[in-house]
């Protein structure tokens, strides 16, 4: 089984980089970033520390049902925080855990209290299919005294 630092060094060069954003820019600074870097979510870091994360799902429940302008609107206050994360030496199985029971879409790695990663439960799914499908090739060249 992966650690959840094997599984960010896997992904692309592309989404290996993690986008982030400071509490205080205000949330169409976020949506910008989201939008020209094709991602679901943010770190939100002040002073080097992971505090929150702010995602489409803070956006649309936080803002855009509550009649709130992006314009003006600090990240901080919609963001969901506190944080959860992941070291990354946790297991994928563990990650999944976690972001299935706290009902997260994405989950910032760290290592030694540094960001390192964020990974989605995209990313957690499609790294279960490889492993499953690993698994029954390997079952499959036992039946088969291969």
């Amino acid at each position: 089984m992966k650690t959840a630092a094997q599984l960010v060094r896997l992904k692309s060069v592309q989404n290996q980089q993690v986008h982030s954003i400071a509490p205080e820019q205000t949330v169409l600074e976020a949506l910008q970033i989201m939008a020209e870097k094709n991602v679901g979510a943010l770190p939100v870091i002040e002073n080097g520390q992971v505090i929150g994360v702010f995602s489409e799902r803070d956006y649309a429940r936080k803002m855009v049902l509550k009649g709130r302008s992006s314009v003006g609107t600090p990240v901080r206050t919609i963001m969901s925080a506190p944080v959860i994360t992941a070291d990354s030496q946790q297991s994928i199985d563990r990650c999944m855990e976690v972001m299935t029971d706290s009902h997260l879409r994405h989950l910032p790695v760290l290592d030694n209290g540094q960001l390192i990663g964020l990974l989605s439960i995209g990313d957690l799914v499609k790294e279960a299919i490889v492993e499953q499908a690993d698994l029954i090739r390997q079952l499959e060249h036992y039946i088969r005294g291969h």
